[in-house]
């Protein structure tokens, strides 16, 4: 669980809350936002509230979830990032922490994503023990495979997901140690 909000220059990144629910249902319910996410976007804030709590399960569940982003300057919701904790198999692993991010529309190419990654990778390896992270992306999601190699995470091969060609990438404790 994450005690306490961790900070970059612009942002607060803190556990998802019901309170998340409008900030989450502009998200997810942009087709554009799920372009390279099976393009099944959300069509109520009911099923907003329904993936906020399935995160928060996964902290009761995993210690550990998707988290908000919040702007510092205006208190509004930009989207999520962190860690998940995958327990069903992926491209021959299981068991293993992905690092991820999902930003509102207008947030993006403003460097959110790499900023509040980078920030979640440390607290992963100072706090989780964390010592190897996993990402993936749709082979055609040029800005998520930008981000993951910004935070240090290297491409290892192509595989299929769910029918759709992704990219998957890791990261070590000791090579993201300058980040």
């Amino acid at each position: 669980m994450l005690k306490q909000p961790l900070e970059t220059e612009r942002f607060w990144i803190r556990e998802l809350n019901e309170q998340d629910v409008d900030g989450m249902f502009e998200l997810d319910s942009n087709p554009n936002v799920h372009a390279f996410l099976w393009k099944n976007p959300i069509k109520t804030k009911e099923e907003a509230l329904q993936t906020i709590r399935f995160i928060q399960q996964q902290y009761i569940e995993h210690g550990i979830g998707r988290w908000a982003i919040i702007d510092k300057q205006t208190n509004e919701f930009v989207g999520w990032t962190g860690f998940k904790f995958i327990n069903t198999p992926i491209n021959g692993h299981v068991n293993f922490y992905d690092v991820g991010y999902r930003l509102i529309e207008r947030y993006w190419g403003k460097g959110v994503a790499t900023e509040t990654a980078k920030v979640c990778l440390s607290y992963g390896w100072a706090h989780l023990k964390l010592t190897e992270v996993y990402g993936m992306c749709h082979i055609d999601n040029l800005a998520s495979k930008n981000v993951l190699q910004k935070c240090g995470l290297k491409l290892i091969e192509k595989f299929i997901l769910d029918e759709m060609p992704c990219y998957w990438f890791k990261t070590t404790k000791l090579a993201t140690a300058n980040y």
